[in-house]
């Protein structure tokens, strides 16, 4: 599952709680949607995945977080994940997290790295 090092995006398009930028990884060999947001100062990656229904997060593109912008909410069942850490909070992810995945922000853009178990 290990990819390279390569940009997503610039550092600026990541807002506190904000729309998150979506891009595609390789995961079991095959493209798989992914996201970067910025929570609690810092860029956060996940397989654009729910844990409960292999379905994607955002609502409208970019859109992961909940309306106090705190944790990433499901659009289509409702499962709550904690958007520092990606463990589910509620709702029928019954305690699956999303996938993490390593990124780093430096020189004003954000990388990504490959996922957090490499």
């Amino acid at each position: 599952m290990a990819d390279a090092e390569r940009l997503i995006c610039d550092a600026a398009a990541l807002t506190e709680g904000g729309r998150g930028v979506r891009f595609e990884v390789e995961y079991f060999g095959e493209p798989a949607p992914a996201f970067v947001v910025r929570f609690g100062g810092t860029a956060r990656g996940y397989l654009n995945r729910c844990s409960h229904v292999a379905l994607e997060l955002d609502w409208r593109e970019g859109d992961f977080f909940g309306a106090d912008g705190r944790d990433l909410i499901c659009s289509a069942h409702g499962a709550v994940y904690d958007s520092a850490s990606g463990a589910c909070r509620g709702g029928p992810c019954n305690g699956a997290p999303l996938v993490p995945l390593r990124v780093t922000e430096r020189d004003g853009k954000i990388f990504f790295l490959g996922f957090a178990d490499d």
